[in-house]
């Protein structure tokens, strides 16, 4: 079943990533109909949550917000699709970096952590490989359908972007550092962990919410830097992305302190332009369930 599946999307996937730019987003224009318009997809969900973390906004402006977000979710999916056929030129172009000697200055010294969120387009910061020495890492949720999986795989891998799994994370950068393998490793950290799992609970966009602290507490545990990719929309089918450095010393870090910087840099981010975070995610689900000690 999982094979026929991919036989049978494949060659859509593969006609949409060769379309031409106008015809491209003119399809996702139609998507967006579809999406929004007819199906509907988590409109409570995100409206949900647009009103949760705007409770200043009107009615009006969220509905602006929530609009804006389809748009931009629909160029954003066929954006991972187009990757397919993107080469290293176009992405450059696209997908532009505004100070990468930021990044290749502490590369030169040790190992990095790159924390983004799901904002803009963060499938193309696998293109940031293009510009860096170091051995480039992305932490990725694996696919059930092994076939689409393995495309996935190859695709990045023309970027030179090994995969790995978050359950792979720890061990692939503990033998590198044991190894003194200086590595770059890009994640996208504003998952929301399980209740019962969380060690910490903070204020995310003003909402208590459990947090994912493994970045920390591998920058901590092995002294590696950490750096904040800042990535922004500037116009349909362009981004660019700026690196923040949040530590270049993870063990000279307090304990939360690395964490709690990239969610200042986060919601930043999304207060500039919400349009472009991933609302559809139920990411305040568990604020009903905070532990005690961090009420």
């Amino acid at each position: 079943m999982q094979l026929l599946v991919f036989v049978l999307a494949y060659p859509f996937l593969r006609l949409i990533s060769i379309l031409p730019y106008r015809l491209f987003y003119g399809f996702s224009d139609f998507l967006y109909f579809l999406i929004y318009k007819v199906i509907g997809y988590r409109k409570t969900v995100v409206r949900n949550n647009l009103k949760l973390v705007f409770p200043e906004k009107s009615e009006k402006e969220i509905k602006t917000i929530e609009k804006n977000f389809y748009k931009h979710m629909c160029d954003l999916f066929l954006e991972m699709v187009k990757t397919m056929d993107l080469s290293k030129t176009e992405v450059k172009k696209r997908y532009q970096i505004v100070n990468i000697d930021t990044l290749t200055e502490i590369e030169k010294k040790k190992s990095i952590l790159i924390a983004c969120s799901h904002y803009a387009n963060w499938e193309w910061n696998v293109s940031i490989n293009n510009y860096v020495d170091a051995k480039g890492y992305a932490v990725y949720q694996k696919i059930s359908n092994r076939y689409f999986d393995n495309l996935i795989k190859r695709i990045r891998a023309k970027w030179n972007t090994v995969l790995i799994t978050q359950k792979e994370t720890m061990v692939a950068v503990v033998r590198n550092h044991k190894n003194n393998v200086r590595a770059i490793y890009g994640m996208v950290n504003d998952q929301s962990p399980q209740a019962h799992l969380a060690q910490y609970w903070t204020d995310f966009m003003g909402v208590k919410a459990p947090i994912f602290t493994g970045i920390e507490s591998l920058a901590r545990k092995l002294d590696l830097a950490v750096v904040f990719l800042k990535v922004s929309k500037i116009k349909r089918g362009y981004y660019q992305a700026e690196f923040i450095p949040i530590t270049v010393s993870g063990e000279s870090t307090k304990k939360n302190e690395i964490t709690d910087q990239f969610l200042r840099l986060t919601e930043q981010q999304i207060r500039e332009r919400p349009e472009h975070y991933l609302w559809t995610h139920r990411r305040w689900k568990h604020r009903d369930k905070v532990p005690e000690k961090f009420l």
